[in-house]
């Protein structure tokens, strides 16, 4: 499993991760400091959790919910890449695939369909 910043990106905010940009997180979803410091700022003042109760989209123009869709469609990419990864670490553990279709409420067939061959889409791609 690649657990390099380098590859990753925040899903907050799009910036890329590197030995400078550091980012936490897990289960695919990433987070730099930056953000995390403003979010936890935010978090903590109570006219800004107020502010922030209704969906960010609400206050959005029609622009800016457009320049956020290919943030959305590439945190949703590496989050991909990340199950992808957990079920290869899941069957290098010997984990079957029935047991992996019945955690995901599919068949040991669609399981398998899903995730036997993105690692070699993965190592062609990388080609």
């Amino acid at each position: 499993m690649d657990s390099t910043v380098v590859s990753k990106m925040c899903s907050f905010c799009g910036q890329v991760g590197s030995m400078e940009n550091r980012l936490a997180g897990g289960l695919g979803a990433m987070i730099c400091f930056e953000c995390l410091s403003y979010y936890y700022h935010q978090s903590t003042q109570d006219a800004e959790v107020e502010s922030r109760s209704g969906a960010p989209w609400d206050k959005m123009s029609d622009v800016e919910m457009l320049d956020k869709l290919p943030l959305i469609l590439k945190s949703a990419a590496q989050n991909s890449a990340f199950a992808n990864d957990w079920v290869a670490l899941l069957r290098e553990r010997k984990i079957s695939w029935a047991a992996i279709g019945q955690v995901l409420g599919v068949s040991r067939q669609a399981a398998w369909e899903r995730f036997a061959a993105a690692p070699a889409r993965r190592r062609a791609a990388e080609r």
